[in-house]
C-alpha cells in the first residue's frame, strides 16, 4: 500500500506537470497569435489619413477603446506622449519592467510570463501573459503597447483537471485497499495461520493441524504440512517407544545384574583377602579381579542413576548446607589419592556465607567427579579448588593444570562415555558415566555446570547452584574461565 501510494502520487504530479505544461504553452501561442492581429490592426488604424489629423493622445485612446469593445481575452496598457492608458480592470503594474526595458531598447514583439493585478482591491491576482511591442505613428515615433492576456479560463480548467486527478487517485487508493484486504483474507492470512501451526509443531505440539479450504496452492501447501506433522508425529512416537525400551532395558539389565553382582562381589572379596596364601600369578589375578569387579559395580550403580535421570525418577532431598564444609570435605576423602599422584589440592573459599538449599549427596557426588577428575589429569600439578558466593548462589571451580583439551571439546565432556583422549589410559579409573551424572545432578538443582580447558594449560569446571531452587541463576561469582596465569612452579 505504501508503495501504490507513492506510485499513484508520483504519477499524479506527472500527469498534472505535462498538463499544466501544455496548457501554459498552449496559451502562450494562442496569445501571440491574437497578439499579432491585433496589433496589426491597431497600427493600420494609427495610419489612416482620418487618425492623422487628429491628436496622438486621442487617437492611441480610441485604439485602447477599440479594443476594450472587441474582446474581453485580453487587456491593453498604451504608453502615450503625456500619460499611459490603462484598460479597464487592470492596473499598470500587470506589465512586468523587464518587459518594459525590453520594449523600449529593441523592435519586435517580446512575451513574458507575469501577474496580472487587477484595480478591484478584492480581486485576487492572478498568472498570465503580457507581450509588449511598439506602435509607430505617422511621423515614426514609437509608443510601447502591451496586451495583457490572463488565465482565467486555462486556470479553471487546470482546477478541473486536478480535483478529477485527485479523486481518480482516492478511487484507485480505496480499490488498492480492498485488493490488499482481499489478498490479506485469501493469501496473508492462511499463510500465517500456517506459521502458526508449524511454530506449535516445533514447540512440540505434533497434534496441530493446518485448516483446508478450496483446492488452490494454499490448500496443497496445508495438506502438505499436515501430512508433515502426521509423519513427524508418528516418527516421534516410534523413537519414544524405542527410548522407552532401551530406559527399560537399561534399567532391567542393571537391576537383574545387581544379584549375581553381589555374589560375585563376596566372591572376589574372599578370594582379595587370601591373596597372601596364592602364589604370585594367582595372588595378582586376584587383585585384577576385584579391581575390574568394583569398577563394573560402580558402573551398574551409575547405569541405575542415568536410568532414573532418563526416566524422570531423580529427586532432591533439599536441606541448608555449607557447600564450602561440602568441599572440604570431599578434598579431604581425596586427599590420599593426590598424595598417591603427587598431586597438591588446595582450596580457596573466598566468602562466608556459603549456605544454599540442596541435596548434599548430590552435590557431593559433582564435587567427587569434579576432583577426582582433576587430579587424574593434573599430571603431578597443583588442583586449585576455589569457592564464592553472592546474595542468590554460590559457586565452585575446579581448576587443574594438567593436560587440558580442546577449545571444541568443552560441550562434550559432559556427554556419556566420552573422553578427550581414547588413547589414555585412566588413572583413577571409573565408569566413563561420571561427568554425564554430574550434569543431571547440576540440572536438578537447576544450576550450571560448565567447562574450560586448553591443551597443555589445564581445564577448569565450574558449579554454580542458586540458594534457592526456586530461583532461576543469572549468573555466577566465579568466571567460568580461569583468571590466572600458570604458576611459577607449575611452568617449571
Amino acid at each position: 500500500m505504501g508503495l501504490s501510494i507513492v506510485v499513484l502520487g508520483l504519477a499524479g504530479l506527472v500527469l498534472l506537470q505535462q498538463a499544466t505544461a501544455g496548457v501554459v504553452a498552449s496559451k502562450r501561442d494562442a496569445s501571440l497569435n491574437e497578439a499579432a492581429g491585433v496589433y496589426a490592426f491597431m497600427q493600420a488604424q494609427l495610419r489612416t489619413p482620418e487618425e492623422r489629423g487628429v491628436a496622438v493622445h486621442e487617437s492611441l485612446n480610441r485604439l485602447a477603446d477599440l479594443a476594450d469593445a472587441q474582446t474581453t481575452q485580453y487587456r491593453v496598457v498604451i504608453q502615450g506622449p503625456t500619460s499611459s492608458l490603462v484598460s479597464a480592470g487592470i492596473r499598470a503594474e500587470s506589465v512586468p519592467t523587464e518587459l518594459r526595458e525590453r520594449v523600449e531598447l529593441g523592435e519586435g514583439m517580446f512575451i513574458t510570463p507575469t501577474e496580472v493585478v487587477y484595480s478591484d482591491p478584492a480581486a485576487v491576482a492572478e498568472p498570465g501573459w503580457a507581450i509588449g511591442t511598439s506602435l509607430i505613428g505617422a511621423t515614426g515615433e514609437r509608443y510601447p503597447i502591451y496586451y495583457i492576456f490572463p488565465m482565467t479560463a486555462e486556470q479553471q480548467t487546470l482546477g478541473v483537471l486536478q480535483r478529477a486527478v485527485v479523486g481518480t487517485g482516492l478511487a484507485l487508493l480505496a480499490a488498492l485497499g480492498l485488493i490488499s484486504y482481499l489478498v490479506t483474507v485469501q493469501v496473508v492470512r492462511p499463510v500465517r495461520r500456517a506459521s502458526q501451526t508449524a511454530l506449535k509443531l516445533a514447540s512440540g505440539e505434533l497434534g496441530e493441524r493446518v485448516a483446508v479450504r478450496g483446492t488452490d496452492d494454499l490448500a496443497s501447501l496445508a495438506k502438505s504440512m499436515n501430512r508433515m506433522a502426521a509423519q513427524l508425529q508418528q516418527r516421534f512416537r516410534e523413537l519414544e517407544t524405542l527410548s522407552t525400551l532401551q530406559q527399560r532395558f537399561v534399567s532391567d539389565v542393571s537391576h537383574e545384574l545387581r544379584t549375581p553382582m553381589t555374589t560375585i562381589k563376596m566372591a572376589s572379596d574372599v578370594l582379595h583377602e587370601g591373596r597372601g596364601t596364592f602364589d604370585p600369578l594367582t595372588a595378582r589375578t586376584a587383585e585384577l579381579m576385584s579391581l575390574e569387579i568394583d569398577r563394573f559395580d560402580a558402573m551398574l550403580a551409575d547405569l541405575l542413576e542415568i536410568s532414573r535421570f532418563d526416566a524422570g525418577a531423580a529427586v532432591l532431598a533439599l536441606d541448608e548446607t555449607d557447600v564450602g564444609a561440602l568441599v572440604e570435605a570431599e578434598i579431604n576423602a581425596n586427599r590420599r589419592m593426590a598424595e598417591k599422584l603427587g598431586v597438591e589440592v588446595t582450596v580457596d573459599v573466598r566468602t562466608q556465607d556459603n549456605q544454599a538449599a540442596v541435596d548434599s549427596r548430590r552435590i557431593r557426588r559433582i564435587l567427587r567427579n569434579l576432583i577426582t577428575n582433576a587430579i587424574e589429569h593434573a599430571e603431578g600439578k597443583p588442583v586449585r579448588v576455589t569457592v564464592a558466593a553472592d546474595d542468590v548462589s554460590v559457586a565452585v571451580t575446579v581448576r587443574d593444570y594438567g593436560v587440558g583439551f580442546e577449545a571444541d571439546d568443552a560441550p562434550h565432556v559432559f556427554d556419556r562415555f566420552w573422553r578427550a583422549d581414547p588413547s589414555r589410559t585412566r588413572v583413577v579409573g571409573g565408569s566413563g558415566l561420571g561427568l554425564a551424572i554430574a550434569m543431571e545432578d547440576a540440572r536438578l538443582h537447576r544450576g550450571w555446570l560448565t567447562a574450560w580447558g586448553r591443551p597443555g594449560r589445564g581445564a577448569q569446571f565450574r558449579l554454580t547452584v542458586p540458594r534457592d531452587p526456586d530461583h532461576e541463576l543469572t549468573g555466577s561469582p566465579l568466571p567460568v574461565a580461569p583468571d590466572d596465569d600458570v604458576p611459577a612452579e607449575v611452568a617449571r
